[in-house]
């Protein structure tokens, strides 16, 4: 018998072809059918609440409309498979499924909005990036392998108040795909986890007693490939779930456009409306903020700004001329209120008059030019998920407002529809994006567009989910940009979605960043490209359409660095349209650990596989949305009033607004010296009309009064920005040392009658540093629990990590390089002090690099100064070192105090948002906790630091423990943390590192500190920001 055929005495239905009588699944589920995308759903339409009278549409509160919210406490049942569990549940009542397996329980109750991995049900919550969190086999899912939560409620209408209306059930979002049933009866399936979905069930309701309705949620569908966004995986009807009562004759949906003359001055308002039947319609816009009180009616009355009324059926069209009405953009959001009145149906709509176009390739909105300084904004709360409440929600964009971000990108799905009505309100552009990624199939082998993105069969699925997003956004005016997706590579289906929305809607660009040549969008978009790159952009001499960075200094950890550097280029060309920091906020989910001691988990702390660890945690904000250290760097990076420099005694100024003049401000000027007792601190008169994106000279009379030889300038707006000049130092008087030599390796040093030091000529350093009580020696203290060393390693960033510096940092065993001594020597000089040469090697184990350091300590009555050549030898040196600096410990410490940037970390590339002054905080807070323990807590531009003590019982009353001085180095550093570079390398959550807290501090002493970049996703560290370990460097500080 040959290979592949079978033997013939088998039995028949064995050897068989002909189709069987039996077959599972009887049917291709909805779910797993790529042509049912939606069955019996209303066509998408713009979001509104219907009202019955204009009064209580003016008012806009949602209790007054005509609509019913279902949210709430539901019944809930999960099986792991739509095949398994009660399949048939939707023909019981509530009460009957209570006696079946699986419900009877008070536990199987379920808050609606809300996710399922998050209320205790399934395998719990899965992170990972882009890989598909099951096989990849589109556009089948797994039928065996896919949660199904059933969920049950019951409502009531209003026999007299409801009868007659259209009764609409609308889901405002349901990840992934749903089927509905109402007292029984099958209504419709619906998909497209991040829009709306809704049914006429008027059909299917009682209007007296109560309704039943059933829900079906399939955790994964066919359209899973298309929501393949960077987030964890969650499933569940977690956007609010709507009544809406619409009467026989009413509003289907209305769109409103705004279209200013050739002088944006005045506007023609155009308002299509699309009525069931035949009826009249009342057109009224009206000051949103404003009324008028007249003399026959002392009450507040609605001033109408334009009225138009038509009659018809169908689609009526509504041009009615504005003059010069107050324009709306991020800067000067200025709302008018839209009244569309059908007798019984009365619809309010908030507008903003504003023009969206390219004049000469340059993006700009109202005829002027605008630089977008955005943030990528996932939905995300750390206790609920994407189920974002309403006060969280605004929170987050105020504070964005008030750190001075301007734009988001809804990456990568429409948004709660309360963001926009927000955005409209607060003035922010938006950048709104298509659920729609897939990601996961450029990394399965193969050419990822063929799978879907170019492939026909998928061409309605790409459309719908434009569709879904234009029609119900169409009237927001902070909407300026459209966005077909991310990351799903380029096809015929991006070209289909642009063809369609062009169609819709000429009055927007539309954006996405996968068509690198822009054949199916209006601009170039790109993702972490280097500022270099960027240039090039800008420097090009002809060109159609602008470029935006649509995601870029990733914020991951400590980071991002050199964010300004991108500012000064966007500002700098008119092509560049400015960028999207990636992203806003961390996405760590609230949890414990078995002890109960709580943390914001990542990919894998829940047991999730496949998952992509850490990943997630790469955003402005902390878990818990509170400003992180690199959103108050973006502030100060994108703030609209800069300073540019001292000309004399008048500051050069820039002000970066788009649309307004700095007349709105006021300033105040201060000058910040070390040594000097005071600070001059005056109020300085702002030139009035400043333009937008124009230069001003700003004069300070007294200036030249107030300027020591070391001084800063700050000038506060809303925020400041410092001119430093350099600082010098001076030893003080030398008096003569003692020394001693208990044994061959080591030297006891006696300085004043204050302090001795011990030097230890095997590791050629400080071992002690002794504060002498010369009255009671057993109160003396040894302030060094580790000895004074050099150090070229810190604890890696994800920055770090991300990119090639750490993998080399690895790779040549950075972290475990120590100093070891090779030599020293010491003589006293002719002015009585001690000096010792010391020669010592930073070396790792196994390897032959190192870096050779020569220095000198010169000894005082009560100083040590310190001069250090250092020099890098051997073969396969690191790229770069990490740090170059003293390290030590010291017990006692409480507080620190220092002159340089404060009072948050800093970095060499990571700094502007900090001010140079004289700083002071307790030991503990100088400590940046990042949700992934990394290197932090740095201070940088540091003339001194000094180490202070509460007092201990072998050292009673404040003092200062130790200072470092710098003088005139440039860039000099330090940190005072609980940890050591290893804990925190070792460490994956804070609850871990907390376990490994040091009652005394590691205290280091850099005057070289390796910048952060953006690596973790994007360009590492730029060259000029780099700790080059080719070179040789000459350092020198005081310690005292």
């Amino acid at each position: 018998m040959s290979q592949g055929t079978l033997p013939s005495d088998l039995p028949g239905w064995v050897r068989s072809s002909e189709p069987q009588a039996h077959v599972f699944p009887p049917s291709v589920p909805d779910w797993n059918n790529l042509k049912v995308l939606h069955r019996n759903t209303l066509p998408p339409r713009s979001h509104f609440f219907v009202y019955k009278d204009i009064e209580d549409a003016r008012k806009g509160e949602l209790a007054l409309a005509k609509s019913q919210l279902l949210s709430g406490q539901w019944l809930f049942s999960l099986s792991k498979s739509p095949y398994d569990g009660t399949v048939d549940f939707y023909k019981y009542t509530p009460q009957e499924l209570a006696d079946m397996p699986g419900w009877g329980t008070q536990h199987n109750r379920i808050m609606v909005p809300g996710f399922w991995q998050l209320q205790g049900y399934g395998r719990g919550p899965q992170y990972v990036n882009y890989n598909y969190p099951f096989p990849v086999d589109p556009p089948r899912v797994p039928i065996d392998d896919n949660e199904c939560g059933r969920y049950v409620t019951c409502f009531k209408l209003d026999p007299v108040e409801d009868k007659d209306h259209q009764i609409r059930l609308r889901f405002e979002g349901v990840d992934s795909a749903f089927t509905v049933w109402v007292n029984h009866r099958d209504v419709g399936y619906s998909q497209g986890a991040r829009n709306p979905s809704e049914f006429d069930i008027t059909s299917f309701v009682r209007f007296d007693g109560v309704n039943l309705l059933h829900v079906e949620v399939y955790q994964r569908c066919d359209g899973s490939y298309l929501e393949d966004q960077d987030q964890w995986r969650f499933s569940g009807i977690f956007r609010d779930v709507w009544l809406h009562k619409f009467p026989k004759i009413h509003i289907e949906d209305f769109h409103v456009q705004t279209l200013l003359d050739d002088k944006y001055q005045d506007a023609t308002l155009l308002v299509e409306v699309q009525l069931n039947g035949h009826a009249t319609v009342e057109l009224s816009l009206e000051e949103l903020h404003k009324t008028k009180v007249t003399e026959e009616n002392k009450k507040p009355e609605v001033i109408i700004v334009a009225q138009a009324t038509k009659e018809g059926s169908g689609t009526i069209t509504f041009q009615v001329p504005v003059a010069n009405p107050r324009k709306w953009t991020a800067e000067t959001p200025y709302l008018y209120r839209l009244i569309l009145n059908v007798p019984g149906c009365v619809v309010a709509e908030r507008v903003g008059f504003r023009k969206v176009e390219l004049l000469d390739g340059v993006f700009c909105v109202n005829g002027q030019p605008v630089k977008l300084r955005g943030v990528n904004r996932h939905e995300h709360h750390p206790k609920y998920g994407r189920t974002v409440p309403y006060d969280f929600l605004k929170a987050d964009l105020i504070q964005m407002k008030q750190y001075n971000v301007n734009a988001i990108r809804t990456s990568h799905y429409p948004n709660d529809y309360r963001l926009y009505e927000l955005a409209d309100e607060l003035g922010l552009w938006i950048l709104d994006e298509c659920d729609l990624e897939c990601h996961g199939l450029f990394v399965v082998g193969g050419d990822g567009s063929q799978y879907t993105s170019n492939n026909p069969d998928w061409e309605e699925a790409y459309v719908d989910r434009a569709r879904q997003m234009v029609m119900r956004d169409f009237n927001r005016p902070c909407v300026v940009l459209w966005s077909l997706g991310n990351e799903a590579g380029y096809g015929r289906n991006h070209a289909a979605m642009y063809k369609w929305i062009k169609g819709v809607d000429k009055s927007r660009l539309v954006h996405y960043e996968g068509d690198w040549n822009a054949e199916s969008a209006d601009i170039l978009s790109r993702m972490y490209f280097s500022v270099h790159d960027m240039e090039k952009f800008g420097k090009e001499q002809s060109w159609t359409k602008p470029v935006v960075l649509c995601e870029y200094v990733h914020a991951m950890g400590n980071g991002p660095g050199n964010i300004q550097e991108y500012i000064n280029l966007f500002y700098q060309y008119p092509r560049l349209m400015g960028g999207f920091v990636w992203e806003w906020a961390n996405h760590g989910l609230a949890t414990k650990t078995k002890d109960g001691i709580p943390y914001y988990a990542y990919g894998g702390d829940f047991g999730d596989e496949p998952n992509d660890y850490n990943f997630v945690m790469d955003g402005l904000c902390y878990s818990d949305h509170r400003p992180g250290r690199g959103l108050v760097e973006y502030k100060k990076a994108i703030e609209p009033v800069q300073t540019l420099g001292v000309e004399g005694t008048r500051v050069r100024i820039v002000n970066r607004y788009d649309f307004l003049t700095l007349d709105h401000l006021e300033c105040r000027w201060a000058i910040i010296s070390d040594g000097t007792p005071g600070i001059v601190e005056d109020d300085l008169p702002i030139p009035k009309g400043i333009q937008p994106h124009t230069e001003a000279l700003i004069e300070i009379p007294k200036l030249a009064q107030h300027l020591p030889p070391d001084a800063h300038l700050n000038l506060t707006f809303s925020l400041a920005e410092a001119t430093n000049l350099r600082l010098t130092y001076s030893l003080s008087a030398p008096k003569p040392v003692k020394i001693e030599m208990p044994h061959s390796s080591q030297l006891l040093i006696s300085g004043g009658s204050s302090v001795a030091w011990k030097f230890d000529l095997r590791i050629g350093g400080l071992v002690s540093w002794e504060i002498v009580d010369t009255r009671n020696a057993s109160r003396s203290f040894n302030i060094l629990t580790e000895p004074i060393v050099f150090d070229i390693y810190r604890a890696q960033t994800d920055n770090d990590r991300g990119c090639d510096f750490g993998r080399n940092w690895t790779g040549r065993r950075l972290h475990q390089a120590k100093q070891h001594g090779v030599e020293s020597s010491w003589a006293y000089k002719e002015d009585g002090t001690l000096e010792i040469m010391s020669k010592t090697r930073i070396m790792p184990p196994s390897l032959n690099w190192a870096l050779e350091v020569t220095a000198t300590y010169r000894f005082t009555n009560d100083a040590v100064g310190i001069r250090a050549h250092a020099k890098p030898t051997g073969n396969g040196l690191p790229r770069a070192w990490g740090r170059l600096g003293l390290v030590t410990a010291v017990e006692g410490c409480d507080h620190v105090r220092w002159f340089g940037r404060g009072p948050d970390e800093s970095y060499c590339d990571k700094k502007l948002s900090q001010l140079v002054g004289t700083w002071e905080l307790p030991a503990d807070e100088l400590v940046t906790e990042y949700e992934f323990p990394q290197e932090n807590g740095n201070r940088t531009d540091v003339r001194w630091v000094e180490l202070w003590t509460d007092g201990r019982r072998s050292l009673p009353g404040r003092r200062r423990l130790l200072r470092a001085r710098y003088g005139a180095f440039e860039g000099a550093s330090f940190s005072v943390l609980p940890y050591s570079a290893r804990d925190l390398d070792d460490c994956g959550h804070p609850y871990e590192l907390h376990d490994r807290w040091r009652k005394d501090r590691v205290v280091r002493l850099d005057w070289m500190h390796h910048g952060l970049g953006t690596g973790s996703c994007g360009p590492e560290t730029l060259p000029q920001y780099a700790l080059d370990a080719g070179r040789e460097y000459d350092v020198e500080v005081v310690l005292e």
